[in-house]
């Protein structure tokens, strides 16, 4: 396994570090990852390929090579809150949390890569938010 550069993660460090895998998952465009609703388990990192996430069937977002994405399943027991689809040939490796908590003991800086993703996101819902009600 790499090591992280103590700086912090970028894409590419990421994909490093995951990119021997042995457990990486392939999906093919217009194939679904995971479906809005259903219980989550493990949380993805995305090593190559397009994801285009939708709520109630509607886009509202992307996730590409080098992004994490359903992290929510690592920090409790959450239902998945978008659907993920496809958009390209896609390569993923799936994180539950126990391989979660091993990586961050190996590579603290991948728990703040996670945290700083997390972050970004709930910012990101607040703006929306306050742009819908103004």
């Amino acid at each position: 396994m790499a090591t992280l550069p103590e700086a912090f993660c970028t894409a590419m460090d990421i994909r490093q570090l995951f990119d021997a895998s042995e457990c990486a998952e392939e999906f093919q465009p217009g194939e679904v990852i995971f479906k809005e609703g259903d219980q989550a388990h493990h949380m993805y990192v995305v090593l190559q390929g397009d994801i285009e996430l939708r709520v109630d069937d509607l886009p509202v977002g992307h996730s590409r090579a080098g992004d994490i994405m359903g992290e929510m399943a690592i920090v409790g027991s959450h239902r998945r809150t978008a659907t993920a689809v496809a958009t390209s040939p896609c390569r993923l490796v799936p994180i539950t949390e126990r391989r979660f908590v091993l990586l961050v003991q190996e590579q603290p800086y991948f728990a703040l890569h996670v945290m700083k993703v997390l972050t970004d996101r709930i910012v990101r819902k607040e703006h929306e938010g306050r742009a819908r009600t103004t």
